[in-house]
């Protein structure tokens, strides 16, 4: 771990110039530069009089949180498919049902339909990649094409299908997620 440049980071988080902070801990602006350009290490208790100043501790300074993952490959994704309901799924986001939303590709084939949902807290939003499909909200039945989008607070049963002879591919996120 370079502690001098988390130091230095979490120093200019809290906008202080190294003289403010030195000022704080009493120590000298140099020592404050040298340590930030790892020349010097400071002892156990000094250490934790920097911590503290800039408004943390030992514990959570050398806890290492591994990065948040932002991007994801194809070999990331989970795939599954249904026969019978003639439908392919794909998740785009390994583990999303640990988010907040979890979007999908759906893939519609001629006839087919994704499984009819029960309602739920959130919202789900979905926009029509290929092919046209109809998406089921209770007793209503609205037809999207492609290029086009929904978007809806599942308040009741709910599914798309896909009544017509060519593929139908969605993009679909629901949160929180339910697919």
């Amino acid at each position: 771990m370079d502690i001098g440049s988390k130091i230095k980071s979490m120093r200019m988080e809290k906008q202080l110039t190294q003289e403010e902070l030195a000022n704080r801990c009493e120590l000298s602006k140099g020592f404050i530069s040298q340590l930030e350009n790892n020349l010097t290490s400071p002892s156990i208790a000094t250490l934790i009089d920097i911590l503290e100043i800039l408004g943390t501790n030992l514990r959570e300074f050398f806890n290492e949180i591994d990065p948040e993952r932002i991007t994801f490959k194809k070999e990331d994704m989970f795939e599954t498919e249904d026969e019978e309901l003639k439908y392919h799924l794909k998740w785009l986001i390994p583990n999303s049902q640990k988010n907040m939303m979890e979007p999908i590709i759906i893939t519609l084939y001629p006839g087919g339909q994704y499984k009819e949902e029960k309602p739920h807290e959130g919202e789900e939003f979905g926009y029509v990649v290929a092919g046209n499909i109809l998406l089921h909200l209770g007793d209503r039945v609205n037809k999207v094409k492609k290029g086009e989008s929904f978007y809806f607070k599942p308040r009741m049963n709910h599914y798309i299908s896909n009544p017509g002879k060519t593929t139908a591919k969605v993009i679909w996120v629901s949160t929180p997620p339910s697919f």
